[in-house]
């Protein structure tokens, strides 16, 4: 029997997890990790507190599901940069990333989940773990597809933090000497 476009269609497991996530991320970027709620996410989602429980056994659980979704969207930018790279050199290949990376972040919920993932790493065990294998899966990466020399390396994921910095706060709009010293050769979008 076919069901009447009238009617309300349920959505799969899989389905409202996505949703889930994709709105804890912006939930978690306005207030962190220790701010929110999952009755948060879950006004946001539109569900009811216990279907998040149902996805999400607990809020670390779904704020570490959130900080790998983000270093899974890292990695496929990254992935996009490398391959629109014009050559095979390793500054070609960190600069396309780098380029592809400032595209990513002037989402700010994104940026802003990274930041109190950071945050939240210093003093909480599993989030902890999930930062550092995050950027042990992106090192290694960088790594193999630029094949840059350590401190080739080094230098793009510092100036990758530096760009956090200064979207975060706004630095390359202001029009002072010390936002210049930080902001000049970063790329804004």
């Amino acid at each position: 029997m076919a069901t009447s476009p009238s009617r309300r269609q349920l959505s799969t497991a899989d389905e409202r997890k996505k949703v889930v996530l994709e709105t804890a991320v912006s939930t978690f970027a306005g207030r962190g990790y220790f701010g929110t709620t999952t009755m948060d996410v879950a006004q946001r989602a539109g569900i009811s507190q216990a279907y998040v429980y149902r996805l999400f056994p607990d809020k670390e659980t779904l704020f570490v599901a959130v900080v790998e979704h983000c270093f899974a969207l890292i990695r496929e930018s990254l992935s996009d940069g490398a391959a629109a790279a014009g050559g095979s050199s390793p500054e070609k290949v960190l600069d396309a990333m780098g380029d592809a990376y400032a595209r990513l972040v002037a989402d700010r919920d994104l940026l802003l989940v990274q930041l109190h993932a950071q945050c939240a790493a210093a003093s909480e065990a599993a989030i902890r773990e999930v930062v550092r294998a995050g950027y042990a899966r992106l090192v290694e990466y960088v790594r193999g597809v630029s094949g840059a020399a350590e401190a080739d390396i080094q230098q793009f994921f510092a100036r990758g933090m530096l760009c956090h910095l200064v979207v975060a706060i706004d630095a390359h709009q202001v029009d002072a000497p010390w936002a210049r010293a930080l902001s000049d050769g970063l790329r804004h979008y």
